[in-house]
């Protein structure tokens, strides 16, 4: 059976009411976004409110459209949101350290960012693939039924890896780029079924189980991320096939996240030691340790009191605090960079079958966290804090490593979404297009971390179901 990118017939009516939807949802965040913001200075709030715009303007526009099946650029420019507008908005502590200046400097750095993204996306040329790689599809066979078990793997992964001592740390990040490449790739398949109103019950059944299982492990190590991911990737290919919003759904979903994001600092502050150090629990103490986490949720001495080392915890997850530490100490005369992280590249590429000794997958982010002073060289051993890819773009080049980053995005986006336009979901090129939109999304990672991640996941990805059908076809 063709699992072709868009098996529903698509409709101009429910493309419009996906659109529709989608605009409401944009303008009820906006008015959001003025009315929490409307003590803000009127520069910061106005550069905010400009980064909204250009987040949300890629995805209507696709919605609009969809001119291609898989918004991997418009995924990835939507996260803009999360990490930079909403911050200020709620008046971030980990952002409101910072004075007006340096924040009104960081939003136009994003600012630059997006318009160079945009137009280097809206101007590149690009054909369709028509080569047997990318639009042969890896199976004759309806694989539906096998698509559970790579979630159920997964399961089985996180729970080695996060509840065992089985895994070296060197295997263990290796096999954790390859089982969420799986995951998200099967997920996504599943999503775009079950949009498509081809799924028993049963199987549906068995895939939110599976999805649940692997929340509730992923996010004992309080870190909350990956799971977000999982979740937006498959409502993605859900809204995409079905043409319709899952409001309940997505409701439900967004409600348990915030609870437990509410309740997350002062749990970090009791599990985690000083450096970032994740809980080493077991599954029976699960349930206590979810009830705790909700009781911190709802706890009002928790929201009244935010100790030093909350602070310290909330810093790690604000990318727009992160990008105002660089600029700031690079104002004050701290030298760039000039493109050292991104010389760590080339050598992270090289599978460590071939290479036991090459670098940590960290390197990158240890050196930017003790460039900074974020860290020690002892710290930078035990934890890794998210830079991404715009504060790692400015550490080395300033201003001229945005330009050129955002030029090579909107470019490479552009580029790969054409070649894809036209490849079935199970095909060299759909898998990829998977994969991309999946990565879209860890927007935390720097350039090598997110690269080698991502070519680690997609070597599997790929190299199993042409194993298999080499083997049984």
């Amino acid at each position: 059976m063709s699992l072709s990118p868009a098996q529903k017939p698509v409709t101009l009516q429910s493309t419009r009411a996906l659109y529709l939807s989608a605009l409401i949802c944009f303008g009820g965040l906006l008015a959001y976004c003025v009315y929490r913001g409307w003590n803000l200075p009127p520069l910061e709030l106005g550069l905010c409110l400009a980064v909204l715009f250009l987040a949300a303007w890629p995805a209507l526009s696709w919605l609009r459209s969809q001119p291609y099946p898989f918004p991997a650029f418009e995924t990835f420019m939507l996260t803009g949101i999360t990490t930079y507008v909403l911050p200020l908005i709620t008046e971030h502590s980990s952002v409101m350290v910072y004075d007006s200046g340096v924040i009104a400097k960081s939003l136009f750095v994003v600012l630059a960012f997006q318009v160079c993204a945009l137009l280097a996306f809206k101007s590149t040329i690009a054909f369709e693939k028509k080569t047997p790689f990318w639009r042969d599809e890896l199976f004759s066979r309806d694989v539906t039924q096998w698509l559970p078990i790579g979630l159920w793997l997964h399961v089985l992964y996180v729970w080695i890896s996060f509840f065992t001592d089985w895994l070296p740390y060197d295997i263990d990040s290796i096999l954790r780029a390859i089982f969420f490449g799986i995951s998200t790739s099967c997920s996504f398949l599943l999503g775009r079924k079950w949009g498509n109103d081809e799924l028993k019950q049963g199987q549906k059944g068995n895939i939110a189980i599976a999805l649940i299982c692997a929340a509730i492990l992923q996010t004992s190590s309080l870190y909350l991320i990956n799971s977000i991911s999982s979740s937006v990737v498959f409502f993605l290919a859900y809204i995409s096939a079905g043409k319709r919003i899952p409001v309940i759904a997505i409701g439900v979903v967004f409600a348990i996240f915030t609870v437990l994001h509410n309740g997350k600092a002062p749990m970090r502050e009791k599990y985690w030691d000083f450096y970032g150090t994740a809980p080493k629990l077991t599954l029976i103490a699960l349930p206590d340790f979810y009830i705790e986490w909700v009781e911190h949720s709802f706890s009002k001495e928790d929201e009244q009191g935010e100790t030093k080392e909350q602070r310290k915890l909330l810093d790690r997850v604000s990318l727009l605090h992160i990008l105002c530490l660089v600029i700031e100490s690079h104002d004050r005369g701290l030298p760039h960079l000039n493109g050292e992280t991104y010389g760590y590249i080339p050598p992270l590429l090289v599978p460590r079958f071939f290479w036991p000794d090459k670098p940590s997958g960290q390197i990158t982010t240890k050196r930017l966290g003790i460039n900074f002073g974020l860290q020690d060289e002892s710290s930078a051993k035990t934890t890794s804090i998210g830079f991404g890819v715009l504060a790692e773009s400015y550490a080395n080049f300033g201003y001229l490593g945005i330009i050129l980053l955002g030029l090579l995005i909107g470019s490479l986006q552009k580029s790969i979404a054409i070649w894809t336009r036209a490849c079935p979901l199970l095909s060299n090129g759909g898998l990829i297009m998977i994969l991309l939109m999946a990565w879209s999304i860890q927007v935390e990672l720097p350039m090598s971390g997110w690269l080698t991640s991502l070519e680690q996941a997609a070597v599997c990805v790929l190299g199993i179901p042409y194993v298999l059908k080499r083997l049984f076809n």
